[in-house]
């Protein structure tokens, strides 16, 4: 399941801050920007309703990591989620299998960019689609959500990450302002999102 907050700016941001595990107030408050702090708060705030609407739990979510860095569930090593968060929403996605997710808006679209992290064929589908900024955006979503499944970036061949990209299920969800993709094994034994 997913679920987004694209209204970060309303909530009491130190009112939040008391809401939240001490150790994701402390990754918080380490952000020097404000906006950086209420999106990382957000993204707390949607797994733990994510996980008392679909799972019942109502502790604190506490994270342990992986030797990629990828955060796990303490305490639940049957439920898989990926956060994200973009300068107008964050997300989170919950499920039974591991998942990666990325959130990006669609506004920074940069040619010269986009020739060094994306390969040919990837630039072609770019340059010839009537939307190269929404283009590029689906493209990249699917890549940082590739990476947030396995933790794997190709060793910095980000050009490349897609190429064994038919082992895997992307779903790209298109809002006015901002893409979102997930990504999830093709043979897991169902994708629950």
């Amino acid at each position: 399941m997913i679920y987004i907050n694209p209204d970060i700016d309303k909530f009491d941001l130190q009112e939040a801050l008391e809401t939240v595990s001490p150790q994701r107030r402390a990754q918080a408050l380490r952000y020097r920007h404000e906006r950086d702090q209420r999106l990382c708060i957000a993204a707390y705030k949607l797994l733990q309703q994510a996980l008392h609407k679909e799972y019942g739990i109502d502790e604190l979510p506490q994270f342990i990591y992986n030797q990629q860095g990828k955060p796990l569930l303490e305490g639940h090593p049957e439920i898989h989620f990926s956060m994200s968060h973009c300068r107008m929403a964050a997300a989170v996605a919950v499920s039974s299998q591991p998942v990666g997710m990325d959130i990006e808006t669609m506004d920074h679209y940069s040619e010269e960019v986009a020739r060094r992290v994306m390969n040919e064929d990837e630039m072609r589908q770019i340059l010839s689609s009537p939307h190269p900024a929404k283009e590029f955006t689906r493209l990249w979503t699917m890549k940082e959500s590739l990476y947030k499944l396995t933790g794997d970036d190709h060793g910095g061949d980000i050009a490349h990450m897609l190429d064994n990209a038919p082992a895997y299920q992307f779903t790209t969800f298109d809002y006015p302002d901002y893409l979102l993709t997930t990504c999830q094994e093709l043979h897991a034994d169902s994708l629950d999102l």
